[in-house]
């Protein structure tokens, strides 16, 4: 079992990475994917599409994706027809995510950039300049720490 230290070190890591200019998903991954075998650099390659809300997609947040994928690697399922295994992740992945609803307001990318209307938040595949402005105007940091924030506390309570 992990410190309150180690998991304040995890969650401030991810914040880190974002502020490095790496993607919601990829900050929070790479900040525990030593947790569960992977290296820093096949967890920010696996989790780097995930950016933007999916392909800057604005769908779901990237930092909500990231805990979708801690948790597969930390309860997933391996076998295909293990269907208790399955809903077990199921339930964990549901949990954390309506704490990251109850905390952020939402799980879509759009939403919580306040981009109204589905084409408009589509507009664009090219990834925003990280200059002190875009860190000024979006809330996304501190998505990434509650994302991690929350996954650190999942594995508090686990144990």
């Amino acid at each position: 079992m992990m410190t309150n230290e180690e998991l304040e070190e995890r969650v401030a890591r991810a914040v880190d990475n974002f502020m490095q200019g790496y993607g919601c998903c990829q900050s929070v991954v790479a900040a525990f994917a030593d947790l569960y075998g992977l290296d820093d650099t096949t967890a920010k390659k696996i989790a780097a599409g995930f950016g933007g809300g999916v392909g800057r997609m604005r769908m779901m947040c990237g930092a909500v994706s990231g805990i979708v994928m801690l948790v597969g690697l930390d309860c997933g399922q391996t076998e295909g027809s293990d269907r208790e295994g399955k809903s077990a992740c199921y339930k964990v992945v549901q949990d954390l995510l309506a704490k990251s609803k109850e905390e952020n307001g939402s799980l879509i990318c759009a939403e919580i950039l306040g981009i109204k209307g589905y084409e408009k938040a589509q507009s664009s595949y090219v990834a925003s300049a990280r200059t002190a402005e875009y860190y000024k105007t979006r809330p996304c940091a501190a998505k990434v720490e509650s994302a991690a924030r929350i996954f650190a506390e999942y594995l508090k309570q686990k144990g």
